[in-house]
């Protein structure tokens, strides 16, 4: 039995959802899940996001005429360093109890692996380099960032080299291709 946190984690990075809602959901149906609670966030009339505490999703729109279509959605695991109780949605605690303040990329890794779900590196952006490494599982199209090296005004200060930064969906083959090409990396992706 994976404990608490951990079988949540697992689950988003192998459904590529939270609680059964994924990028594509509407705002009603992430809401009708994850409840009313929440900051909403709209900028213009074409986009707009919902921050759930841990869990945000967003959504796009062409015009205010057409319905929101979803776009991705992220866990912002690094607020969980703050130590606020209240962060973690009511209903994904309800469901997975308690939260760990930070939330170690090998342990996420192996229990992932032992599941038959692997995570392979990705090029991180030359921005974001050596702060972070991005780790990707094909066919959900996850992606974890994880702290690659601490540094002043980079990185939160209250997590360690190791720790999950994010965990976001999807991440598309194309934008991994794309990583590839911006960076120059002898990477290949595997498909």
């Amino acid at each position: 039995m994976t404990p608490y946190s951990l079988a949540f984690y697992v689950n988003v990075v192998t459904t590529a959802g939270v609680l059964g809602v994924g990028p594509a959901d509407s705002p009603e149906r992430v809401t009708e899940v994850l409840g009313p609670d929440f900051a909403e966030n709209i900028s213009g009339n074409r986009s707009m996001w919902r921050d759930y505490g841990l869990a945000e999703f967003f959504w796009g729109r062409a015009s205010s005429a057409l319905p929101w279509s979803g776009s991705h959605f992220s866990l912002q695991v690094h607020r969980l360093a703050y130590r606020d109780p209240r962060l973690v949605n009511e209903t994904i605690r309800a469901q997975y109890g308690r939260f760990t303040p930070r939330l170690r990329f090998e342990k996420l890794r192996r229990l992932l692996e032992r599941r038959g779900v692997p995570l392979l590196e990705v090029p991180e952006l030359p921005a974001n380099s050596p702060y972070f490494r991005t780790y990707w599982q094909p066919a959900s199209q996850v992606a974890v960032s994880v702290i690659g090296t601490c540094g002043e005004y980079s990185t939160p200060r209250n997590l360690r080299v190791g720790d999950v930064y994010k965990i976001q969906s999807p991440v598309s083959p194309d934008e991994v291709d794309w990583r590839r090409a911006r960076v120059g990396a002898d990477w290949r992706w595997p498909g």
